[in-house]
């Protein structure tokens, strides 16, 4: 087979093979040799997308076959477990292991791949340019300004860039498209076979869950944040970026509470754009290396962004997300008091 097809699995022409191959599942369930190592690595798979890298390493045929039909092996066993986070962890390191290998291809090939998602560009030397509605659709996710159409060179209606800008854009439109594919609706039979196998993801995934946690820092309460704060720690935590208003917001909430600039850092690092030096400085900044620490905005300025999310009653009695915290923190205070 095509070693490429094995970096590249989620495209038509990986997934024509595997229908050719005539390989159905009970085939993998079965005590064949094959069979084991695809499943084992389809485990392996997913722990590496829980751990945030899915490692490649394969030098011929066999070892890539394993890697290819290691791939729908894997979203069966996601789909079994159903868990939200574990899919958009998985879509974001999945696609990040192809943007990975992507940098390294020709522009042609990268035009290639492009038309799986109906991408129409045009390779010219070592660049690429596509029209500015599919540049929109995807690099309008992007949290880094330089992605801005404004920011871009244009010829018409059309966007230049480098090879590896268009490879970091098709890694996000392969992580919409894998996600979008989850779950696939998989028989209670086959869950149950792969039963060993999902309980070893799932203890590894829990694991992961309570590493994000904040209470890891003994002095702050996580349970006691307001919703809007809530949700966005949940929405860095599953890989997607923020509004630069809400993270603003998150960042400067943290820092109220007496989070460093270190323990704020670390929440980011599991964006798809992460940069520690851009991060660090602006996370510096709204700690006050400029002379003016930041306070957290008002919940008037939170609506006015778009930012307030998940209302509770007690929303309704404090006028700033820092006093819902420091409200819910003196009741839990109270009620372990009272055991």
């Amino acid at each position: 087979m095509e070693l490429r097809l094995a970096y590249y699995p989620f495209t038509s022409k990986a997934s024509d093979y595997v229908k050719r191959s005539g390989k159905s599942l009970e085939d993998f369930l079965s005590d064949g040799e094959f069979g084991k190592a695809v499943i084992a690595r389809a485990k392996e798979r997913v722990i590496q997308a829980i751990d945030g890298e899915i490692k490649k390493s394969f030098g011929d045929d066999i070892l890539a076959e394993v890697e290819l039909f290691s791939y729908p092996l894997a979203r069966l066993i996601i789909s079994c477990i159903g868990d939200y986070y574990l899919i958009r962890r998985y879509a974001l390191v999945e696609a990040k292991a192809a943007y990975a290998q992507m940098k390294s291809e020709s522009p042609a090939f990268l035009e290639e791949v492009g038309k799986e998602f109906g991408i129409q560009c045009t390779t010219i030397g070592n660049e690429l340019q596509m029209h500015f509605t599919n540049y929109l659709r995807f690099a309008s996710r992007m949290g880094d300004p330089k992605w801005k159409l404004a920011n871009r060179r244009l010829e018409k209606s059309y966007v230049l860039m480098a090879k590896g800008e268009f490879a970091r854009l098709l890694q996000e439109a392969i992580r919409e498209k894998i996600q979008a594919s989850l779950p696939v609706d998989v028989p209670e039979d086959v869950c149950e076979s792969l039963s060993s196998h999902i309980e070893e993801v799932k203890g590894h995934l829990e694991q992961r869950k309570s590493e994000l946690k904040i209470d890891e820092f003994a002095e702050i309460n996580s349970e006691c944040f307001p919703p809007c704060i809530r949700h966005m720690l949940a929405t860095v935590q599953s890989g997607q970026n923020l509004a630069h208003s809400a993270r603003f917001a998150l960042t400067s909430f943290l820092s109220n509470i007496g989070m460093s600039a270190d323990q704020i850092i670390d929440i980011y690092r599991v964006l798809p754009d992460f940069d520690e030096e851009k991060t660090r400085y602006q996370v510096q900044h709204i700690l006050g290396s400029s002379g003016t620490a930041y306070t957290a905005p008002s919940c008037a300025t939170m609506a006015t962004y778009g930012n307030c999310v998940g209302k509770e009653t007690l929303c309704e009695r404090v006028s700033h997300p820092l006093s819902f915290y420091r409200k819910k923190l003196y009741y839990a205070h109270k009620v372990q008091e009272g055991k």
